[in-house]
């Protein structure tokens, strides 16, 4: 999954999911037995994982983490078990696999639903027997190492089609662990989106805040990305927007997720503002930049005449310091203050755009 947050990440929150889910890592990561983790894509497998490796005695061994459905198939088995010098063209020198270099502590094959069928069989093996052969080797190697396997796909279906050899998922599925969903803990909702933000915010600002009215609206959305979408979200707010509360007003529609608008009155159908940039800049609506973004995140269609990028990023900067010596009542200083840059570069700027009047 590659999350670069805290390890508790998929555990924010209070609601009863998120409870029984701590309840079973804490049960779970003192046992050996293979846990086979399921869950949709963005919910947090990969950390459970890890908290799971961080909770039991093979904390202070390697936990290492293989992406099934990452790797090319005729390059898995070396990855997983190593290879022998001269076992194949470009196999230089001898290869330690991800089993021995997990050897004592805990190998994560995530996306084991993507596993080839060829090497299912090999890995039942390796299951069973607690040894890997090397490609390219004579000798089978002993490992000690806990497997956690992690799956969004429905292996039961998997099974009966035969893409997934069934000895092995019953081998997998000793200890099954549910990851749910964002949606279906919707209440864990304005823990996570503040500790994300915390984790977000920019070293010179503080952390964004959400209003209810925005809350409310995100809780709208089903979040078929689940928590990174909503880190992602909260980046690029925090980024954007720093240190401001957010309300839903405050947003254009080519920032939020499609189909995630704010509602007229909290029902009905979506729509968006009539003038998404005039929110923010007080600009006429029909612009060709929102137009090129907002068909960028799927709204619409990108103008087939095409935009000038460079134009209209002047465009954009020209209004937005326009704004700024606005609010600041014409003073350059606090002007260039309100745009965090310094009054020497504004200047410039203001020059440019002959904003000077």
């Amino acid at each position: 999954m590659g999350y670069e947050l805290d390890d508790a990440l998929a555990l924010v929150g209070a609601s009863p999911a998120v409870e029984a889910l701590r309840a079973l890592i804490d049960q779970v990561a003192q046992s050996t037995a293979t846990l086979l983790i399921r869950g949709e894509s963005g919910t947090g497998k990969e950390v459970v994982a890890r908290l799971v490796h961080a909770q039991s005695p093979r904390a202070g061994a390697p936990f290492v983490p293989v992406n099934c459905g990452a790797i090319p198939s005729d390059l898995l088995e070396s990855e997983l078990f190593g290879h022998r010098k001269g076992a194949f063209t470009g196999a230089l020198a001898d290869r330690l696999g991800r089993f021995q270099l997990a050897n004592g502590g805990t190998l994560f094959l995530d996306e084991i639903g993507d596993m080839p069928p060829y090497m299912q069989v090999k890995l039942l093996r390796v299951l069973q027997e607690r040894q890997v052969e090397p490609v390219g080797g004579t000798a089978p190697e002993h490992v000690d190492v806990r497997v956690v396997a992690a799956t969004h796909r429905d292996l039961e279906k998997a099974v009966a089609e035969g893409n997934f050899r069934e000895d092995l998922y019953y081998r997998l599925n000793v200890i099954p662990v549910e990851v749910p969903a964002l949606r279906d803990r919707l209440e864990d909702l304005p823990l996570l989106a503040e500790y994300l933000a915390a984790v977000h915010a920019p070293a010179t600002a503080e952390p964004i805040t959400l209003s209810d009215a925005f809350l409310a609206m995100l809780a709208r959305h089903d979040w078929p990305g689940n928590v990174r979408e909503l880190s992602n979200l909260l980046q690029r707010f925090s980024t954007l927007y720093p240190g401001v509360c957010l309300e839903p007003e405050l947003i254009p529609p080519s920032l939020l997720p499609q189909g995630l608008l704010p509602r007229d009155g909290g029902e009905g159908p979506l729509s968006a503002p009539e003038d998404p940039i005039g929110l923010l800049f007080g600009k006429a609506p029909g612009n060709p930049v929102e137009a090129a973004i907002m068909a960028g995140q799927g709204w619409g269609a990108f103008p087939e005449e095409g935009v000038s990028l460079r134009e209209q990023l002047a465009e954009f900067e020209s209004t937005l310091i326009a704004r700024a010596l606005e609010a600041a009542g014409g003073n350059v200083s606090q002007a260039a203050r309100l745009l965090k840059v310094q009054r020497t570069t504004l200047i410039e700027k203001i020059n440019k755009y002959n904003l000077a009047s």
